[in-house]
């Protein structure tokens, strides 16, 4: 729910509360009561945060995660990808899922730096920030990646740099994912319901050794097979494909434990046909070879 600035307490002591870790948040901030952060890291998490004073920005580094929040009776769901950015207006509260430990860093944004920056864009309209989770923006998770570079940098052309940097970073912000943006393109789609999500993933964790079909998928959720492709994918931040992909290399890196169990048999157990094709699609997942994994476990 959103609401004034003033019945909420600062993102990163807010963070803090439910991290394993509390935000190194770089202590001169910038103009605006802006602040950042250098890269860093926190474990998987599953609880509650509440709304909060100022906006936070978040782009990622390393392993992509899966991320769920449910806000606002909206479930948002992507991965913690490289080039990909999170966005928790100010005031809005929700319940976050994040399987794993991520690398993460953050821009604290004030409602006031991002108005100043959307005056030229927006005519002097306010603008507010949409929610985001794992949403593809190369520019912007680029310039964040700039940000957790130089934020702690002591000399003076480097904190030049970073306030250029984050009026750049605000730029993009106010053109693809504010209020003025919303309001210059098309709605945006709906994703699944959390039952469909559960009902079409349960299916195909059910026949991970079997060859599954767009159009048995899209029958569980009651859509067509065009209209599925599109929702499942906004609902998940991945493809249907890509999904049942990341299931079979999930129960394969499972059986891979167990040393009696050959290869062969595994590739079997989560669909590949052939040892060589298991072992294309486990090393595109996972950067090794199912035997070098199983070596080093």
């Amino acid at each position: 729910m959103q609401a004034a600035s003033s019945g909420f307490g600062k993102a990163p002591e807010a963070l803090a509360r439910i991290l394993d870790s509390a935000p190194p948040v770089v202590s001169d901030p910038l103009r605006g009561e802006t602040t950042l952060t250098g890269r860093w890291g926190h474990g998987e998490l599953h609880d509650h945060l509440p709304g909060m004073e100022g906006h936070v920005i978040i782009t990622y580094y390393g392993q992509p995660q899966d991320i769920v929040w449910r806000v606002e009776g909206q479930r948002l769901a992507g991965q913690t990808r490289t080039g990909s950015i999170t966005i928790i207006p100010e005031g809005h509260d929700g319940r976050w899922d994040i399987a794993g430990s991520i690398g993460v860093s953050h821009v604290f944004l004030s409602q006031e730096r991002l108005q100043a920056c959307a005056e030229d864009i927006a005519g002097g309209k306010t603008v507010d920030l949409l929610a985001r989770v794992g949403f593809d923006d190369p520019l912007a998770g680029r310039v964040m990646e700039m940000l957790g570079r130089e934020a702690a940098a002591p000399d003076p052309s480097a904190r030049l740099f970073v306030e250029q940097a984050t009026d750049l970073l605000c730029t993009q912000l106010v053109r693809g994912h504010s209020s003025f943006s919303a309001l210059q393109g098309p709605a945006p789609r709906r994703g699944l319901a959390d039952w469909q999500v559960r009902k079409v993933t349960d299916y195909m964790r059910a026949h991970l050794d079997a060859p599954v079909g767009l159009d048995e998928l899209a029958a569980l959720a009651g859509l067509s097979r065009f209209h599925f492709c599109t929702a499942f994918k906004a609902a998940t931040g991945k493809s249907p494909h890509e999904q049942l992909v990341a299931l079979r290399i999930e129960r394969a890196r499972q059986l891979l434990l167990r040393p009696d169990l050959p290869v062969t048999e595994i590739a079997l157990a989560v669909g590949y046909e052939t040892p060589s094709a298991f072992a294309a699609s486990f090393r595109k997942a996972t950067g090794m070879t199912p035997s070098a994994f199983r070596q080093g476990v």
